[in-house]
């Protein structure tokens, strides 16, 4: 393709009647005022979409328009051009056929941009107009540190050589410690795992390696294998991050730090452990640009959400979300919370850790080291006359009873239990020495989840179900079975050849009716699982994964998968 003549992006859009003369005139007075550019103020005044501007100047230029989130990468392909002039110049290599390359660009217009592409790949471009939005995507999916990782491991453990006793404290405080190669790695390791989409990061010292694996989706991925010597390093490193003791490598020890990843903040939770080869280490990514989302989002069936959004607006009773760990039960309850988050409504939350930030409440950390325990503290929140009451976990005795007392005072509670399912509930927290009246008149809804993956739309194919996988959607689904057509993800670039992006919710609710309560105030414990079951029929948790995997949301063998650790 010849290269692109300069064009007047306004003038194209008034000329395919894609915009008015007196909207163009609007967007030319902003972006006076701004110096923003045009297309940005045009989208951001909704007179016109992102890819509709796209497609436009694709026709003005006789080029093709690729919508890139369908689009499958090649990883070697794309590696063509840097990451660095990729982003400097909104630019993506998507073939290569020897003389020419194809290469999307968000801003074809940029001549300037058009010249060095063609400089930096010594060959004749066929321009392809893609979506910005999609584009920064794309190159955040393609440009993986695998080997930048491994490289800079190798560099670690070059300079460490076979002496095990460096110190790392000497590091931290010398000029250029920005430079030294185990900073590099983990600062590579943390943009990494951030483009990947990874909820957590583990480094695990084996015999004679060290192991870094991601859990992307709530699955574990090999990263990177590299030699053992540096472990001793990046745990030090980690924890001087962290401000726990270096000196103390024979006692686990958690922490937390804040670190800055492509201008966003993320939180990182941190646990050192020692092991039989050195100290491993988890580290849990939460992502404070990631916004909190709505009771709307994140998959609660539509009669469930009539019911739970009744039941916390209510001025006072008992909400608990179960599940186990990373399973979203943090995400709901703050979901929740957003919702009733007004200025008429005092909240008072009760952590470990305070995981999610939401402007508007008070929010305390526990701190077990000076006995600032959840008893103690939501003791405390309740002489600050709140309205609502989140407390992190139900952990022991003392706050289960004093979080069941708030809620028959006034006070609507939310808090965390780990159970397995709804119906077992009840039971935990009479367990728990819970007395039984407090119980049945407290206790208003309970709430029980799980996380499933999310097809890629991008692979998304048809699937004829495993006899095995037939005859499970069978016992949920009935004779219905076969009205469904199933899909799984074939695997591609966009979701890293797993054929899952993303995660929604697989929920079941217990609502504590007439005929529940009563069952719960008698002493027969299996006479109150039958009545809690029956209420629950149709509507269990696997019951909701097999509807998510019939409407092709998930895949048959993810729905099963989730369902295997639940009761039948």
């Amino acid at each position: 393709m010849a290269r692109p003549e300069k064009i007047r992006l306004g003038d194209i859009l008034v000329q395919q009647k894609l915009l008015t003369d007196e909207q163009l005139k609007q967007a030319l007075e902003e972006q006076k005022k701004t110096g923003r550019r045009l297309g940005h103020v045009l989208i951001e005044k909704k007179f016109i979409t992102e890819e509709q501007i796209s497609k436009a100047l694709a026709r003005q230029l006789g080029a093709v328009y690729i919508d890139l989130k369908h689009y499958n990468f090649k990883r070697e392909v794309v590696a063509k051009l840097p990451e660095t002039q990729a982003r400097r110049f909104r630019a993506i290599v998507l073939e290569d056929k020897g003389e020419v390359c194809t290469v999307g660009m968000a801003d074809p217009t940029d001549l300037t941009a058009y010249d060095e592409i063609t400089r930096l790949l010594k060959r004749e471009i066929n321009l392809a107009v893609v979506t910005e939005t999609e584009l920064l995507r794309a190159i955040d999916r393609s440009y993986r540190r695998t080997e930048q990782i491994t490289g800079l491991a190798q560099e670690l453990g070059a300079d460490i050589g076979d002496s095990a006793a460096i110190d790392f404290g000497v590091l931290a405080t010398t000029p250029g410690a920005e430079e030294a190669p185990v900073v590099k790695l983990l600062q590579t390791v943390f943009e990494d795992a951030t483009q990947a989409r990874a909820s957590d990061i583990h480094i695990e010292p084996q015999e004679k390696r060290l192991q870094i694996r991601f859990r992307i989706d709530g699955v574990l991925h090999l990263q990177t294998e590299t030699d053992g010597k540096i472990a001793s390093a990046v745990a030090l490193r980690l924890k001087l991050m962290s401000g726990l003791d270096i000196a103390e490598k024979r006692m686990p020890q958690d922490g937390r730090f804040a670190i800055k990843v492509r201008n966003t903040t993320v939180d990182v939770r941190i646990s050192t452990m020692p092991t039989q080869h050195g100290e491993s280490v988890v580290m849990r990514l939460l992502n404070q640009g990631s916004g909190i989302l709505g009771l709307d989002n994140i998959g609660i069936p539509a009669d469930m959400l009539g019911k739970i959004r009744e039941v916390i607006q209510r001025p006072s009773g008992m909400v608990l979300v179960t599940g186990p760990t990373g399973s979203g039960k943090t995400t709901t309850l703050y979901a929740a919370l957003n919702e009733l988050n007004t200025t008429e409504r005092k909240i008072i939350t009760v952590e470990d850790p305070v995981e999610y930030r939401l402007p508007g409440i008070n929010q305390v950390q526990i701190n077990e080291k000076i006995e600032l325990t959840f008893d103690r503290v939501l003791r405390s929140a309740l002489r600050q006359d709140p309205d609502v009451v989140l407390v992190g976990e139900m952990r022991d005795e003392k706050t289960v009873e004093t979080g069941l007392r708030a809620s028959m005072t006034g006070h609507m509670v939310f808090s965390t239990l780990h159970t397995n399912d709804a119906a077992s509930t009840p039971v935990r927290l009479l367990d728990m020495g819970a007395p039984r009246y407090m119980v049945a008149l407290s206790l208003q809804l309970v709430i029980a989840q799980r996380l499933v993956r999310v097809i890629c739309e991008s692979c998304i194919e048809d699937y004829q179900p495993l006899p095995s996988e037939h005859e499970w959607l069978r016992s949920e689904l009935g004779d219905h079975v076969d009205e469904h057509k199933y899909k799984k993800g074939r695997g591609c670039s966009y979701c890293n050849g797993t054929g899952y992006v993303g995660r929604t919710g697989v929920y079941e609710m217990l609502e504590m009716t007439k005929t529940v309560v009563e069952a719960a105030n008698q002493e027969n414990i299996q006479q109150f699982m039958q009545v809690a079951r029956e209420q629950l029929a149709g509507r269990t948790l696997r019951h909701h994964a097999a509807q998510l995997a019939a409407s092709g949301k998930t895949s048959p063998d993810e729905a099963m998968r989730v369902s295997s650790q639940l009761a039948e």
